[in-house]
């Protein structure tokens, strides 16, 4: 099986793309498309191990190049400026960029320590923006390029997860400074805002989120869980020809979950009105897996 894009075969030939956070969840899956669709794909992330998987699943699924790996911790700013450097010497260029790399951990506000935050701030945000910087300052300042900055879910606020919703919001008002500030190179800077993603990044939560998890769906007016590909979809229109008069955007991928309103009663979707084909779940990538927290019914999910 290969990837089941929508956009047409070859639409990133001869162009070399940074994908953060390549080695699991929406990372893997939108590095699988790029490379499907002729991509040089340069997977970066923590873990060796977890970016070598990725690399070996393209070769096998006959990508026209391989995609070559980059260790980096993207909090740190001398390794973000060496390994964007490698990446330019490698490929040449850098033509877009997906910083997708992020975390967090669930916890209340008054339990959050400086560290934590620190911690979280500086992956979802800092981390960025340094990925961000050195891409265009060390190539695409020279011959332009798109960006697609990750967020989430954070209108309306983010309970349980406060560190996250400041970081992720200050993305949104990065991308619309780097649109203004770099739209004179020929630089392209938008974001993408995931909302209840049916992801491996749902496995990092401890068991006793397993219930909140299952039983999110219900809040959503769509009646389900978003797929990988539904959010590398967006990711892919944003880097591609289609979009080059979309800059300072954010794309929402959230099945309109933000919409839900105290006082007005929210319809969800039917299982049966789900297989409906404006609304039915695009599954176009061929190695997705169920996340283990959806692996198995539980009498809390039905």
């Amino acid at each position: 099986m290969s990837y089941a894009s929508v956009f047409a075969p070859g639409l990133f030939a001869g162009k070399v793309i940074v994908v953060t956070g390549g080695g699991s969840g929406i990372g893997r899956c939108v590095a699988h498309e790029l490379a499907a669709l002729g991509a040089q794909v340069a997977l970066l992330g923590r873990k060796i191990e977890k970016l070598e998987r990725v690399a070996a699943e393209i070769a096998q699924d006959g990508a026209a190049h391989p995609a070559s790996v980059h260790v980096c911790d993207i909090r740190q700013e001398d390794a973000v400026r060496s390994t964007v450097a490698a990446i330019v010497a490698q490929h040449g260029a850098i033509d877009g960029l997906v910083n997708n790399a992020g975390g967090q951990y669930m916890t209340p506000l008054e339990a959050i320590s400086a560290k934590g935050w620190e911690a979280v701030v500086n992956t979802n945000l800092t981390g960025g923006f340094l990925m961000a910087r050195e891409c265009y300052t060390q190539s695409m300042a020279q011959h332009g390029g798109a960006m697609v900055n990750i967020v989430a879910d954070m209108w309306g606020s983010m309970p349980g997860m406060g560190h996250s919703g400041a970081a992720r919001a200050g993305m949104v008002s990065l991308t619309e400074t780097a649109a203004a500030e770099w739209a004179g190179a020929g630089v392209r800077v938008n974001a993408v805002a995931p909302g209840y993603i049916a992801s491996s990044g749902m496995d990092h939560y401890p068991p006793e989120a397993g219930p909140m998890l299952r039983a999110m769906a219900k809040t959503v007016p769509l009646g389900r869980f978003g797929t990988e590909a539904e959010t590398a979809a967006g990711i892919v229109f944003l880097l591609s020809p289609a979009a080059a008069f979309i800059s300072g955007s954010t794309l929402r991928i959230d099945g309109a979950r933000p919409q839900v309103r105290m006082g007005w009663p929210m319809t969800v979707a039917s299982a049966k009105v789900q297989t409906r084909a404006a609304i039915s779940p695009f599954d176009g990538f061929h190695r997705a897996t169920t996340p283990q927290v959806f692996a198995k019914a539980s009498p809390e999910s039905q």
